[in-house]
This record gives structure tokens, C-alpha cells and sequence, in this order.
């Protein structure tokens, strides 16, 4: 049998609590708060991640640096936006460097863009050398 993953919710709210070293009524405060969003089971039970753990100890960080609950919640979110832009330009260096490479070899069979992966196939912008056109919001400068 396999360990479930981070994401799985196996741990009850009291396990949990304990697991953290805060209080089940601390655990409650910060899902009131929308600081955790541990899952349910059919029945309404709370289940805590590993995640829902990290998580929960980053809080207990930020308490103990005098941060308030409002402001815990709005640093959470900045660092998980943080996490979502570095893994999109990991994957956009990615591609880049595939299209480098691609560029460079121009003898070489390329893939069309039907073929590629999906979470590689990225809309293209209008090409930059587009011949003089002059958006509306543009205004003509004398010559």
C-alpha cells in the first residue's frame, strides 16, 4: 500500500491540533478566517493534509511574528501567487529555451503546434515587427 500524498486528508482536527501544538478551538479561528481549508468527509468531518500542516505552521510563524489574522491571510496569498509566477516562469524559461533550440536548428523537422503538450502550446502575441500601425490610443508626433 502506498503513503497517501501531501495533499490527502488523514489527520483529524484533534491529531492535527496536536501534530501543530495549537488548539483545536486555534484550528476552527483559522478556517473561520479562511487561513485553512482543510477537507471534509461525507459526514462533515475535518481531515488535515500534510499540506494543510506546512501550511498550519507558517501560521503559527507569522503569529508569533505579532502579524494579525487579516494580515496572515493576505501574506499567504502573496506567497502562494509568488510560488504560481516562479512555476510559470520555470515553465515559460522552459519553453523558451526549447524555441532557442528550435531557431537554432532550422534544418530540423519542428513540431507543429497541434503536436506539442498542452501545457506547452502557448498563444502567440502579434509579432513586435508588425509594419507601422498606429493605435488609436497613439497620438501622431509631427515627423
Amino acid at each position: 500500500m502506498t503513503d497517501p500524498g501531501p495533499e490527502a486528508g488523514v489527520y483529524t482536527i484533534s491529531v492535527a491540533a496536536e501534530l501543530a501544538g495549537v488548539t483545536v478551538r486555534s484550528l476552527r479561528l483559522y478556517e473561520r478566517h479562511e487561513l485553512l481549508h482543510p477537507a471534509r468527509t461525507t459526514g462533515g468531518t475535518r481531515r488535515y493534509s500534510q499540506d494543510d500542516l506546512r501550511r498550519l505552521r507558517r501560521i503559527t510563524e507569522l503569529l508569533a511574528d505579532g502579524v494579525n489574522l487579516p494580515g496572515i491571510g493576505k501574506i499567504l496569498d502573496l506567497e502562494q501567487d509568488t510560488h504560481d509566477l516562479r512555476t510559470d516562469n520555470t515553465a515559460v524559461r522552459a519553453d523558451n529555451t526549447r524555441l532557442r533550440v528550435d531557431n537554432d536548428n532550422p534544418t530540423q523537422e519542428r513540431p507543429t503546434q497541434e503536436r506539442l503538450p498542452p501545457e506547452t502550446a502557448r498563444r502567440r502575441s502579434p509579432s513586435r515587427r508588425a509594419p507601422n500601425v498606429v493605435h488609436r490610443d497613439q497620438r501622431s508626433r509631427p515627423g
